[in-house]
């Protein structure tokens, strides 16, 4: 992780709260897609506070959380306290050799190095293991959801070429759900107030946008005196195998 990932990665420690009121969770068929056939054990590498962790934890899975921010594994913990949650990076994972059936990296990749992580995953996954990255990506094609892309920044597909798996990992697949996420005005404020633009950015920035996001909340036809928001996402996934 170059210094300036490494930076902008451990700033989510300042919002981890609000990270877990505000943003979603991860469709049931994304996930299936992602893991194997069979997997039991598997490692959320950048689990932050648990969103996807939750979901292989309801599935019976035996689990283990790795994140480089105890904030965010403090989080974690308290809503999954039989679950291990391990500090480390995906450049330096605290497992041992062959141990997991499946790796799964939600909202994290891009603050990887990815030689150096795609290196360290096959070490610690099982022959014939599997790597699956995902993503949450807000639908801009609704109107409002286009006016909140135009105060915060718009989605970028990660499903686009420049994401890309190294060596030694096969069979490279990509896939893509749509649905949506059911959230309260203050949960959307909490969205924005947990992305790390949003985070590192001076004070009067932030202040100034969270300030647009109210506005638009408070005056936009579909939203003013709205108490619960559907917020469409199209969740992106890839997935490759470890021969």
């Amino acid at each position: 992780m170059s210094p300036s990932n490494k930076q902008g990665s451990l700033s989510f420690g300042e919002e981890a709260a609000a990270y877990e009121r505000g943003r979603p969770s991860y469709p049931p068929e994304a996930i299936d897609w992602l893991l194997p056939s069979g997997a039991q054990r598997v490692l959320d590498l950048g689990a932050g506070t648990g969103k996807l962790t939750v979901r292989l934890v309801e599935r019976g899975l035996d689990v283990v959380a790795v994140d480089p921010i105890p904030e965010m594994l403090e989080v974690l913990s308290h809503s999954l306290p039989q679950t291990p949650a391990l500090l480390g990076t995906a450049e330096e994972i605290p497992l041992p050799d062959n141990s997991v059936d499946s790796v799964l990296v939600a909202q994290a990749w891009h603050w990887f190095d990815p030689k150096r992580a795609a290196q360290e995953i096959a070490r610690v996954l099982r022959p014939g293991g599997r790597l699956g990255l995902v993503w949450n990506t807000r639908d801009e094609r609704m109107g409002w959801v286009k006016d909140l892309g135009t105060i915060i920044g718009h989605e970028h597909d990660p499903l686009s070429d420049e994401v890309t798996l190294d060596t030694p990992f096969t069979d490279v697949e990509r896939n893509r759900v749509e649905w949506t996420s059911y959230l309260t005005p203050q949960a959307l404020i909490d969205l924005v107030a947990s992305r790390s633009y949003c985070i590192t950015s001076p004070t009067e920035v932030r202040t100034r946008t969270l300030e647009k996001v109210r506005e638009l909340l408070a005056t936009h036809p579909a939203l003013a005196n709205s108490t619960g928001l559907a917020l469409p996402y199209i969740t992106v996934g890839i997935r490759a195998t470890l021969p």
